[in-house]
C-alpha cells in the first residue's frame, strides 16, 4: 500500500495529513474552510484514496494560509506515498461535467512541477473560502506533489459547478496518472 504521513507546523497552521493512494476514495476532512472539506472530499472519492486531512489555521485573518498550507502538506504527502514510482501510468487526464460547466484537469507525474490554471470565477467566494485561494491551493500541491498540471474551466455559468467540476476532474485525471501499470520507470531517460 502506498501511504503516507506528512505534519506541517508554522506559526500560522497545523496541518496533519494521511494519505493512503490505494484507498477506497473515504475521507475524513476537517480544515475550519467547509467548502474545501467538501472540495477534498470529493477529490478523496474520485481519486479513490483515502485522505485524512486536519488543520488548526489562523481563519481569523482569512483562509489563505490554511488553504495554502494544506496544498503543501497534501503534495509532500502525495509524492511521499508515490515513492519512486515505478510502474505508474504517469500521465492522466479526465473532463468532468457539472450540469452547464465543464472542466479538464490533464497530468503528469513528471518530477517538474507547473501549473497553467485558467478559471474565471465571478463571485469572490464559495462558502467561507476566497475563490482566488483555489489556485493557491493547486499551485502549492503541484510544487510539493512535483508534477505537471493542466487545469481548466472550459465554460459554466455557476462557480460552485466550475470548482466542483475542477476537483473531480483533478481526482480522476490523479488516479489514472498514479495507476500501476508495469514494473518499470515510466520514462525513457529511466528515472523521472
Amino acid at each position: 500500500m502506498r501511504k503516507s504521513k506528512v505534519e506541517r507546523n508554522t506559526l500560522e497552521t497545523s496541518v496533519s495529513v494521511e494519505a493512503n493512494l490505494d484507498g477506497r476514495g473515504e475521507s475524513c476532512i476537517d480544515t475550519g474552510i467547509g467548502f474545501l472539506d467538501h472540495m477534498l472530499s470529493l477529490l478523496a472519492f474520485h481519486g479513490s484514496m483515502d485522505l485524512n486531512i486536519k488543520c488548526k489555521g489562523d481563519l481569523k485573518v482569512d483562509g489563505h494560509h490554511t488553504v495554502e498550507d494544506i496544498g503543501i502538506a497534501l503534495g509532500q504527502a502525495f509524492n511521499k506515498a508515490l515513492g519512486d514510482k515505478k510502474g505508474i501510468n504517469r500521465y492522466g487526464y479526465c473532463y468532468i461535467t457539472m450540469d452547464e460547466a465543464l472542466a479538464r484537469a490533464v497530468l503528469d507525474i513528471s518530477n517538474r512541477p507547473y501549473l497553467v490554471f485558467k478559471a474565471d470565477f465571478k463571485s469572490e467566494r464559495q462558502g467561507d473560502m476566497n475563490s482566488q485561494d483555489f489556485k493557491e491551493f493547486f499551485r502549492a500541491f503541484v510544487n510539493e506533489a512535483r508534477i505537471t498540471l493542466h487545469l481548466d474551466v472550459l465554460y459554466g455559468e455557476n462557480d460552485h459547478h466550475k470548482i466542483e467540476a475542477t476537483f473531480k476532474a483533478f481526482g480522476r485525471a490523479l488516479r489514472e496518472a498514479m495507476e500501476i501499470k508495469s514494473d518499470r520507470i515510466p520514462s525513457s531517460k529511466g528515472v523521472l
